[in-house]
């Protein structure tokens, strides 16, 4: 099993992501709770579509002006400390199910395909490259 620092997991970046990032910095008992690859990766998975489900919640319900160059549609609403805390209330909620899930314990094995399904991929791309 790769290290932490050796474990690439593509994450969203602007601006989901990096909310995500800042929530999880702040609330040092996040990482405490999803503490190994699993649970990074279901975290992240999952943080980052309940924060845009709860981003798009906030916009819908609130009003923003338009934009100026100056500040995004997330930043007008972040500003807002109970839209703040709504959505770290959210990533802590999704931090608290993952170290809940019993499934995502332990090393549980490879988070990749398994060397017969890279097989059937290279077969696959012989097949059809020709």
């Amino acid at each position: 099993m790769p290290g932490r620092e050796e474990l690439w997991i593509p994450l969203v970046d602007e601006p989901i992501g990096t909310i995500v990032t800042r929530i999880q910095e702040e609330d040092a008992e996040i990482s405490v709770l999803v503490d190994s690859p699993r649970r990074i990766l279901a975290f992240r998975t999952f943080a980052y579509i309940r924060v845009g489900i709860i981003l798009g919640q906030l916009l819908v319900e609130n009003e923003v002006a338009d934009y100026d160059g100056e500040e995004t549609w997330i930043e007008t609403l972040l500003k807002e400390p109970r839209h703040r805390e709504a959505v770290h209330a959210e990533v802590r909620a999704v931090a608290e199910e993952i170290a809940a899930d019993k499934d995502l314990s332990g090393d549980g094995g490879p988070l990749g395909p398994d060397d017969a399904a890279r097989e059937r991929f290279r077969e696959f791309a012989r097949k059809h490259s020709s």
